[in-house]
């Protein structure tokens, strides 16, 4: 079991390539060989670069939930990255700005194919105990990407011809590859097999994954039959179109917590540091090139730190406590941050500037207890299995429509506002607060098929041991067949000689 989990960390790497775009753009944009190379990018361009990976994104999320519900969950992490390996390349070898741009675009669009299954497989795949350590740990891989790209584009930065930046750029295609190598020692989710009939590969796969290949495991037939009688009645009793989304009470809740998900894990004034972090210190009175690479880089490691060790812990409290703590505490950080930014430029005193950058790290700690890592596994494990790869498409769309209006719309706001572009921040993270106090509810220690009954109560769809009242009616109306069946057929076959 530990190898394969070490396999699957390889195989889901897509955050890591985010986030080491995101350190990389901040680190190019210090550098003077790629302002020159690229003639000085004006605001309104630098802004385009960025966002136009979130438009490239967008563009792929139409597709991206057919790819990891028709072709597999693993299918979908393949042909994510053959495509963001190919941007990269373009990239790298990019002349002007026009073919950076266009390659910036097929970065976006893989990484969208990419995000669309790998949360999926992970949630899917692992042990239900090990299920909120990995799915957060997912996209807390965001950092790692970001301090690779931060302390690499840091020692390029002597370099005094173009290879400075396009070293970090070429990069920029290792997760890619090291997750087309390792997918291909990572079964296929157990639930896409049950969708589609392969019952007895997927039951193979649980027993191998959750009971180190005892498919008489209790957990395993638990499992098994909770798994192939809920999709049953997905199948016979629900659709799985866009529209169910806003069908029923619980699927408009889900939607809620959704779409808040996407754009206030980017709307929090965090895109602020994430791309524009040499602006942000410019403001602070951080004038040295060299030192603003160095607090970028440090900042990713303190990040990264607290990232993977909230992802430990997210049962202890439970989510909605900590999505509280964390909104609640990155409001008061953000106040008190604008307010010294506002009197440093008042004063132009150093000592406020750097408590300003003192802020900005205990910002991003409470940011950290709970946005980085519950983003992509809260919202997976919200969704039942007909409509969660689409749910986390639109939570994707969310995100990306948040980047690309962050991206364009923040270097300019920036250097017209300056400061008091800050107080846009600190209001929203109020509004940011009380929704999460209403509408966020708790789901740990939960089988992720039984989450649905925290939704639609006894309305839910959920078969297996714990089924509802209205599952085990309609099982027995529609004389919908139990798991049972299927689990001492593949017993009888794997103990004949």
């Amino acid at each position: 079991m530990r190898g394969l989990y070490i396999c699957l960390m390889f195989a889901v790497l897509t955050s890591a390539t985010n986030g080491y775009d995101g350190s990389m753009m901040n680190g190019l944009q210090a550098l003077d060989q790629w302002v020159t190379s690229f003639h000085n990018p004006s605001a309104a361009t630098r802004g385009l670069l960025n966002a136009i990976m979130s438009v490239g994104s967008i563009v792929a999320l139409p597709i991206t939930p057919y790819i990891a519900d028709i072709a597999g969950r693993r299918a979908g992490i393949i042909t994510g990255c053959l495509l963001m390996i190919v941007g990269v390349v373009l990239q790298s070898a990019s002349l002007n700005i026009q073919m950076f741009i266009a390659a910036r675009f097929l970065i976006g669009f893989g990484v969208a194919i990419a995000h669309g299954s790998a949360p999926l497989l992970i949630a899917e795949l692992v042990h239900p105990q090990h299920r909120a350590i990995f799915t957060t740990i997912y996209n807390s891989t965001w950092y790692f990407g970001s301090i690779v790209a931060a302390w690499l584009t840091y020692g390029t930065f002597t370099i005094s011809n173009a290879w400075s930046w396009r070293i970090p750029s070429i990069v920029q295609a290792a997760p890619s590859v090291i997750q087309l190598i390792a997918i291909w020692l990572v079964p296929e989710s157990p639930r896409y097999l049950i969708a589609k009939g392969k019952n007895e590969q997927a039951l193979q796969i649980l027993g191998k994954c959750h009971a180190r290949g005892d498919v008489n495991d209790e957990l395993v037939q638990i499992e098994y039959r909770e798994i192939r009688e809920t999709l049953a009645l997905e199948k016979e009793f629900e659709g799985n179109g866009w529209l169910e989304l806003f069908k029923t009470p619980g699927n408009r809740h889900r939607l809620i917590i959704l779409i808040s998900l996407g754009f206030f894990s980017q709307w929090s004034g965090n895109s602020l540091v994430s791309y524009y972090m040499s602006d942000v210190l410019k403001g602070a009175g951080v004038e040295n090139a060299k030192l603003r690479l160095e607090i970028n880089g440090i900042l990713n490691i303190v990040n990264f730190i607290t990232a993977l060790t909230m992802c430990f812990f997210i049962d202890k409290p439970g989510r909605r406590p900590l999505f509280l703590f964390a909104t609640g505490g990155m409001c008061a950080s953000f106040v008190v941050w604008t307010i010294f930014a506002a009197e440093f430029k008042k004063t132009a005193i150093n000592a406020l500037g750097y408590l300003e950058v003192t802020f900005i790290f205990l910002y991003y700690v409470f940011y950290n207890c709970a946005w980085s890592g519950l983003l992509v596994g809260y919202a997976v494990e919200i969704l039942p299995y007909k409509l969660r790869a689409k749910g986390l498409t639109l939570m994707f769309l969310a995100v990306d429509l948040a980047l690309f209006f962050n991206s364009y719309v923040n270097p300019v706001a920036l250097a017209k506002l300056d400061w008091k572009y800050y107080i846009v921040y600190d209001c929203w993270l109020a509004v940011e607060s009380i929704v999460v106090c209403f509408y966020y509810i708790e789901t740990r220690n939960t089988p992720l098929e039984e989450i649905v009954k925290y939704f639609d109560g006894e309305q839910a769809l959920l078969g297996g041991d714990l089924a509802t009242e209205k599952a085990r009616t309609l099982m027995f109306e529609e004389g919908i067949e139990t798991g049972k069946t299927d689990v001492d057929r593949f017993e009888s076959r794997v103990s004949t000689p």
